[in-house]
């Protein structure tokens, strides 16, 4: 006789001083219900990160895990920036393996590429799984699959990360997650694997469901004046537009404030409402500019923007960035042709979240969990965003994605 299709999601989160007790609680939350698959965990940087672990392994022995520090922990209508989230995937319709590699920084690619091949290991364990059942040749092939990713967020070039896992699982399989934070010191990040506490390291999860997966993405920034050639770029900076110095043809279109032209401090806080917009085969994808160079006249990224690049300059505010929430979530929840909801998990730009404010992040969740429904919600606020459904490209900056899984 078949087996039963049951899938379900939980979303357990705890803000208790104590790491091993937060670890403890936010997992016995989150294990809803039988035959656990796989656990995504969320945390402050804050914590003493191996005795979380080791709290949440305690609770839920033997369940595949991954996850990550972050820049601010996302639960149900909540942002928090001194908890632990562990969301929980199980029943029969769930299936999920994971891998980790470590050295990030020296080998991104290569990096990539070994994580994607838990993709390969979720269809040997599903063969033996089926095996074993008593089925035989190979399990049905209906399922959907996807690649969810954690790197670490201050490794640089996520871009070649991204183009080793699709080297390996290909157009057909969406990858999906974000860059680990640690709030905003910017000094090191750490990356969960089952029982190991990583750094400058890339983890995920392969993961094939029954049921139908929706993907949003979206950012709320509106495009200034026409696109411009990248005519010199290299190593996250753009030295020219057009010809022109990047950092003068930057000033120049926007008409910025006396301040923001010699001013570092004053120049970044104008940047952060100010990004550049790239073009990309599967799309338009947001460059972050950290700060400038006032000597050389270029523009620093925390991306790449490749020499003869389409770019263009764009602007946006709070109500921007919320009506593009309100867009990812429904876009993600379109995807699923009909079916409920079973949750949602969000990766959220620590620079969306400087614009909002501590006021309006909390609305911006709020709004998501309207969306959503009642069904459980996940996530946090990141270093950069991974979204690539279409194209070998899909690292963003200042953007919202948005996981439905049903």
């Amino acid at each position: 006789m078949p087996v039963a299709d049951t899938r379900w999601v939980a979303v357990g989160s705890s803000g208790q001083a104590d790491a091993r007790l937060a670890g403890a609680e936010a997992a016995e939350a989150a294990l809803a219900g039988a035959q656990p698959k796989l656990l995504i965990v969320f945390c402050s940087p804050e914590y003493a990160v191996a005795e979380l672990l080791a709290g949440i392994n305690e609770t839920a022995p033997g369940v595949p895990l991954v996850g990550c520090s972050t820049a601010g922990e996302i639960a149900g209508d909540r942002a928090a920036d001194h908890s632990v989230v562990v969301t929980a995937l199980g029943g029969t319709g769930f299936h999920a393996t994971t891998r980790a590699a470590t050295g990030m920084s020296r080998r991104h690619r290569a990096a990539g590429a070994e994580v994607a091949a838990a993709a390969h290991d979720l269809d040997v364990a599903r063969a033996r799984t089926h095996q074993a059942a008593g089925g035989e040749g190979e399990p049905p092939d209906d399922d959907r699959r996807l690649l969810l990713l954690f790197t670490d967020g201050l490794a640089g070039r996520q871009e070649e990360v991204i183009r080793g896992a699709y080297s390996v699982v290909g157009a057909q399989v969406p990858l999906v997650g974000g860059c680990a934070g640690d709030g905003s010191r910017m000094r090191r990040t750490y990356q969960l694997h089952n029982d190991e506490v990583l750094t400058d390291a890339v983890v995920g999860a392969a993961l094939s469901t029954s049921g139908p997966l929706g993907i949003g993405v979206r950012h709320g920034w509106r495009q200034i004046g026409d696109p411009m050639i990248v005519t010199r770029a290299g190593e996250s900076r753009v030295y020219s537009l057009g010809d022109e110095p990047a950092l003068d043809a930057y000033l120049r279109l926007l008409d910025a404030p006396a301040e923001a032209r010699s001013d570092p401090k004053a120049f970044a806080a104008f940047a952060q409402t100010h990004p550049l917009g790239l073009n990309r085969r599967g799309g338009e994808e947001m460059r972050f500019i950290s700060g400038a160079d006032f000597t050389e006249r270029s523009l620093l990224l925390v991306a790449e923007v490749p020499h003869g690049g389409l770019v263009w300059i764009t602007e946006g505010d709070q109500d921007s960035i919320l009506d593009a929430t309100d867009s990812a979530c429904e876009s993600a929840l379109e995807a699923l042709d009909g079916h409920k909801p079973l949750g949602l998990l969000t990766f959220d730009c620590i620079a969306r979240r400087g614009v909002l404010g501590d006021a309006g992040i909390q609305r911006e969740v709020r709004r998501v969990a309207d969306r959503a429904g009642g069904v459980p919600v996940a996530g946090f606020y990141t270093y950069g965003e991974i979204a690539r459904t279409r194209g070998i490209n899909g690292f963003h900056n200042q953007t919202l994605v948005v996981l439905a899984l049903s």
